[in-house]
């Protein structure tokens, strides 16, 4: 039978977050039901709540970086018992037959992923809720095993601020004798600072104001670069390897493109969007320099699991603030003024106050 849950949604684009009450799906054969325990706050929740990009369904339940513990599994389930300690990340499913699936890139289903929320279930065209919630169920390919010894509410926004710098660390080649620097001290950034330093590379974070130094040397950066200084850019022209960009909106990317070596690489994480007008990108460094200008979208289910398996032997979590569910609407709004660092996580225990 299907189990009445609690959460918090949003019923419109300029509406709070609210209780509501709602179902989760009995179990298929191949699915896990999860008592939520922790739920990391992204800012993709933000955008999605806000209808930012375009063509939501509401009502929406948000999360997508959740850690709880198995409470039930499907009669076909092998991965997971009762009790285990797991996680759920940005995608409860796939095709499963693509390419992509195939090559364990579950996030680049060319048939379309499931997101976690405010998406389609694809068996049965529900819409999908999150992890603001007492339980969440998936498929058991979805869900992930959190390594032993993690701070569990630290753990969770690995599921999607780890993987999303992760992955480009390491398809990039992050490592020892490399280079690399971090664009933007947030979320995201800070994960790269640590993930990148756990990696051996040299790091580099460049900031467009001072003030941050104290904080990146912790995280594990070796420098520090003000980007407005134009002396401080011009010392560092042609020397990174490898840069991750994590600022969430249109900006000139120009002068980080010129502080990559040959054959360096940049990889956008996180703005969505057109880089045109002013921030129109100059392709001429890179094509007489052998320069890349990528993109990178959190990572497959494999590559996640890697990446908590890595964060597990380095004892890697993020820098949280932990808040109740009833203040997640003041959350939004210190996140629109960068006011945490770095990241806000739910005590769904507070779903029962």
């Amino acid at each position: 039978m299907p189990t009445t849950v609690q959460g918090y949604a949003a019923h419109a684009s300029n509406a709070d977050l609210v209780p509501f009450s709602f179902e989760r799906r009995d179990l298929r054969r191949d699915d896990v039901e999860i008592d939520i325990l922790f739920c990391g706050v992204c800012h993709s929740d933000i955008h999605h709540v806000r209808n930012d990009w375009g063509g939501e369904t509401y009502p929406i339940v948000p999360g997508h970086e959740i850690v709880g513990r198995v409470t039930r599994v499907g009669p076909g389930v092998t991965r997971f018992v009762e009790g285990q300690v797991v996680g759920v990340g940005c995608l409860v499913d796939s095709c499963r037959e693509c390419s992509s699936c195939h090559h364990d890139l579950e996030q680049y289903c060319l048939n379309g992923s499931t997101l976690t929320y405010a998406g389609k279930d694809r068996h049965d065209g529900s819409l999908t809720f999150g992890g603001y919630s007492e339980k969440i169920v998936a498929a058991e390919r979805f869900v992930l095993s959190i390594p032993a010894g993690l701070d569990l509410a630290g753990a969770a926004p690995l599921l999607c601020a780890g993987i999303t710098t992760y992955s480009p660390l390491k398809r990039f080649g992050a490592g020892a004798g490399k280079k690399v620097a971090v664009v933007g001290l947030g979320g995201l950034g800070h994960m790269a600072l640590k993930l990148a330093h756990a990696m051996e590379a040299e790091v580099t974070l460049f900031s467009r104001s001072p003030g941050k130094e104290e904080d990146a040397f912790r995280l594990g950066a070796d420098k520090v670069v003000i980007s407005k200084d134009e002396e401080q850019m011009k010392a560092v022209a042609g020397t990174f390897d490898l840069i991750i960009d994590t600022v969430p909106y249109a900006h000139d990317v120009n002068p980080y493109v010129a502080t990559l070596a040959v054959e360096g690489a940049l990889v956008l994480v996180g703005y969505l969007g057109p880089l045109e007008g002013d921030n129109a990108v100059n392709s001429a460094p890179m094509v007489f320099r052998g320069k890349t200008l990528a993109g990178s979208l959190i990572g497959g289910l494999a590559e996640t699991q890697e990446m908590l398996d890595f964060c597990g032997q380095h004892g890697i979590v993020s820098d949280i603030e932990m808040i109740d569910i009833q203040d997640i609407n003041a959350a939004y709004e210190r996140m629109h003024r960068s006011d945490v660092k770095y990241r806000f996580v739910i005590d769904a225990a507070s779903l029962g106050k």
